[in-house]
């Protein structure tokens, strides 16, 4: 299902775009994945102040109705749109951007040297925001991490207590 499900997902980013567009919300993220035996397509979206339920309702009816048209997803499936939570993803350049300042725990695919020298996969800190193609992180053991782009395995916000 591994190609057939980045076709179903980049098919639905492009239909989903201009509703979203029309709403003023910005798509964080697309799953297409199984759960037991039922397929499940998932949108994480957000807005400015954050998504409430009437929002995810909208863009649901809204793309059901054209994913339904298309008809391009084999078999029966279940659509979810939700916000991506407090633990939101960064997934584009403009997250980073977006998210200075902000606590965030960063997971690199192989491990890597903070300024001190200290090797490992995972950062937990405060985004500085990125410079030439590196995630620029102030740890919180008080020493910086430069983390090339490419590197990172998986990137989101922390709820700060």
């Amino acid at each position: 299902m591994a190609i057939l499900k980045d076709d179903i997902c980049g098919r639905v980013a492009a239909l989903a775009q201009p509703i979203l567009e029309a709403f003023h919300i910005e798509l964080v993220d697309i799953e297409f994945r199984r759960s037991g035996r039922e397929l499940i397509l998932c949108l994480f979206i957000d807005k400015e102040g954050g998504v409430n339920v009437d929002d995810c309702a909208d863009v649901s009816r809204e793309l059901s109705v054209i994913i339904d048209i298309e008809d391009f997803i084999p078999g029966n499936y279940s659509l979810e749109v939700s916000s991506p939570g407090l633990d939101r993803p960064l997934k584009k350049v403009s997250d980073y951007e977006r998210f200075t300042g902000r606590l965030v725990k960063i997971k690199t695919y192989e491990p890597f040297a903070d300024d001190s020298g200290n090797r490992r996969k995972t950062f937990l800190g405060h985004l500085i925001g990125l410079k030439d193609g590196l995630v620029v992180v102030t740890l919180n053991e008080g020493q910086t991490a430069s983390i090339p782009l490419e590197l990172i395995a998986k990137a989101n916000l922390e709820f700060e207590f």
